[in-house]
């Protein structure tokens, strides 16, 4: 399939005359914020009740649904605020993600494949394509996310005669199974490409193998084996051309989000940790303040990292990632600062579980403690793919450049 790109469906959305946008909910970030801090709360709460396999933050999802918050990737002018495609409110994003992950990773996992979803669709989808999926973010409440890993039966995309394209094959980790009802199944073509299709799951026919799906943590993601042999598609459902899913620097860019939800894990561990001492009035140990310490400043690396990812995107493009057509001079270098944040922070979070783990020692580490949970989870969080990949091209950048450490990351 061949697409091409134009200003109006890339640059900038429009929308037909007759679409009416509710005013059910207030796309304002701030407000945002303060109801993603609640919905963390409860997120926090509930924790617990769902950390089981086969396990799916349903409530959860009902109060971000209900808060307007499924809709706020969308652009303005589709009645969101653009968190994940206007570069101008990455920060703002960084800190509802990071809000969310701090209530729990699950949910923060699940919300960012929403995010990350949305974010393609604006980007490479049609005009008709953006406005049909924000109908169904804004006004049907659907969840979207992202279900690209694969085993050695990974989907393939067949064309069919009718014009239309058969699925045949499984997808890995596809979390949210069962309730993320628009997810990108991307597939390769049989001349190889590799292309981003959405599947409306209530009208297809899927067969899910939970039991593949045993995980010691993430247990409420619900991230499931799905087979999508004989599933048929109409071409209006494959988004952008064969090869834009693996597109710089909108690929590794995108790892920022995923950082920001799993230092959000790490904040809830420091903060427990710390009310966990000062519960047992051990806030004068030499050694517990020292341990302590050293967490607040790698929390707040985190926080430094996560204020520089966003003003390099927000510096780079005003949407995230800049437009497929516009070649842009510092692609490579906004990729390996990314790759660069990612590593950090997980070398952050790392730190952060070990000198929670010393801390208060094997009494606090077990259930029901939330804790044990928050380590289950963020161990397992933290395994994304191609981190040694991601460091080399931080190395293969920097190599490459003559600048002084401290003119590094300026813009060229």
């Amino acid at each position: 399939m061949k697409k091409d790109y134009t200003k109006e469906s890339v640059i900038s959305i429009q929308l037909p005359q007759n679409v009416v946008i509710p005013k059910w909910h207030d796309s304002n970030i701030t407000l945002d914020l303060k109801r993603a801090t609640e919905i963390a709360d409860y997120c926090a709460n509930n924790a617990s009740v769902i950390d089981y396999n086969g396990a799916f933050p349903k409530h959860e999802f009902e109060l971000i649904a209900k808060a307007g918050l499924l809709a706020a990737p969308l652009a303005k002018e589709l009645g969101g605020w653009g968190a994940g495609i206007d570069a101008n409110v990455t920060y703002e994003l960084l800190k509802l993600l990071k809000q969310i992950g701090h209530g729990n990773l699950a949910v923060g996992r699940i919300y960012e494949g929403h995010i990350n979803a949305l974010q393609l669709i604006q980007t490479f989808g049609t005009g008709e394509q953006i406005t049909r999926y924000a109908r169904d973010a804004r006004e049907d409440h659907k969840i979207f996310g992202v279900w690209n890993a694969e085993a050695s039966d990974g989907v393939k995309v067949i064309p069919c005669e009718n014009g239309r394209y058969r699925l045949e094959g499984s997808k890995t980790f596809c979390t949210g199974a069962g309730y993320v009802e628009r997810p990108f199944v991307n597939g390769v073509l049989p001349d190889g490409g590799w292309q981003i299709c959405i599947v409306p799951m209530e009208e297809v026919t899927t067969v899910s193998d939970a039991s593949w799906w045993q995980p010691s943590g993430m247990r409420a993601t619900a991230s499931y084996k799905v087979d999508f042999s004989g599933v048929e598609l109409d071409g209006s459902a494959l988004i952008g051309q064969s090869g834009d899913y693996y597109r710089q620097p909108w690929l590794s860019v995108g790892v920022i989000r995923f950082a920001a939800v799993q230092l959000g894990g790490a904040e809830a561990l420091f903060n427990l940790t710390r009310q966990y001492l000062q519960d047992l009035q051990y806030t004068n140990d030499p050694y517990q303040k020292e341990r302590l310490g050293r967490m607040a400043i790698a929390i707040e690396s985190g926080n430094l990292w996560l204020r520089g990812a966003a003003d390099k995107v927000a510096a780079y493009a005003p949407i995230f990632g800049g437009y497929p057509t516009v070649p842009h001079p510092q692609a490579d270098q906004l990729v390996a600062y990314a790759n660069m944040v990612r590593t950090a922070i997980e070398q952050i979070c790392i730190d952060v579980m070990q000198l929670c783990e010393r801390s208060v020692g094997t009494r606090g580490l077990m259930p029901p403690n939330p804790m044990e949970r928050i380590i289950r989870d963020l161990t397992l969080y933290l395994r994304q793919p191609a981190f040694d990949a991601s460091l080399a091209n931080v190395g293969q950048y920097v190599l490459g450049k003559s600048n002084p450490a401290d003119l590094l990351w300026n813009n060229e």
